[in-house]
């Protein structure tokens, strides 16, 4: 009686898939720590083969330059995070208010202490000097949360929640002190402890107070 391998065509292209997949997961994943650690500059697709323990030519087969490697990280570890906390803030159920001072506050409290900023921080420090990188990253991630946030407070003003402002028009000041924090922690922290929780926190209050609709039976300042 002979046995019969699973070893189909099929089966064989499903498992190549599968590990080009995981390759490439892996690759991004060592390009990130590279671009943390060393910045855009200095970061050589040599070093990212070998943190990801993989031939020296092996990355060229995925990306054929560095940036394009970049991209794939942004992709990879900054949009998704990015694009829920999008699609949470126009589905919520909850008030505009409890979803600021609920979700909205712990997804700035937690991204201002995650490792993903450092992204933020590369831009900053040398965005000036690769502009495709900059547009790049406003088009996948900036200009959706810009869009997001002022969808967001316009329908708390169409629903009666919010007063009308001009922080629909001004969104970024909702996410401003965050990337104060950042560089607070960055530059400052060894000199001077900045709780950010509490910062953000506080700011989200006024932010609050400041555009909250007058309730019923409460006569307006």
């Amino acid at each position: 009686m002979t046995g019969r391998s699973d070893a189909t065509p099929q089966n064989e292209a499903s498992k190549k898939r599968g590990r080009k997949a995981d390759r490439e997961g892996e690759i991004v994943s060592a390009a990130f720590e590279e671009f943390a650690a060393k910045g855009y500059a200095g970061t050589r697709l040599e070093d990212v083969a070998s943190r990801a323990r993989v031939s020296k030519g092996l990355p060229y087969l995925y990306f054929k330059t560095k940036e394009e490697l970049f991209k794939a990280v942004v992709r990879s570890v900054i949009s998704p995070v990015f694009d829920e906390m999008c699609d949470r803030m126009l589905s919520t159920e909850l008030s505009g208010e409890d979803f600021l001072k609920g979700p909205f506050l712990t997804f700035l409290q937690d991204l201002v202490k995650s490792r993903r900023v450092l992204i933020a921080r590369l831009l900053v420090a040398e965005g000036h000097k690769h502009p495709e990188l900059t547009s790049f990253y406003y088009e996948q991630v900036v200009s959706k949360g810009k869009d997001a946030l002022s969808a967001f407070i316009r329908r708390g003003v169409e629903r009666g929640e919010f007063r009308p402002t001009a922080l629909e028009d001004f969104p970024q000041l909702l996410v401003a002190p965050a990337l104060m924090a950042v560089i607070w922690r960055n530059l400052f922290e060894s000199h001077v402890h900045l709780d950010t929780d509490a910062l953000l926190k506080t700011h989200i209050d006024l932010i609050v107070e400041a555009i909250r609709a007058p309730r019923s039976g409460r006569n307006e300042p």
